[in-house]
């Protein structure tokens, strides 16, 4: 359950950041690439936020020597 959680939450901040960055190319290239550069980062951003998901939540091992 917290893999999901964590998972949205990188998803939220890539997909604003998505977001402004494509706002930005718009205002500076138009309208077409910033199609092209948002829907690259947005799947950028599926991948990305997947990986951190997964290393947030991936057990630690124990620094104890069992003995």
């Amino acid at each position: 359950m917290l893999l999901i959680v964590y998972y949205l939450i990188f998803m939220i901040a890539g997909d604003l950041a998505a977001y402004f960055i494509g706002l930005t190319v718009e205002y500076e290239w138009g309208s077409r690439m910033s199609l092209i550069v948002f829907l690259a980062l947005y799947f950028l951003f599926l991948w990305v936020s997947w990986l951190l998901a997964v290393w947030v939540t991936k057990p630690r091992m124990s620094t104890q020597s069992a003995s």
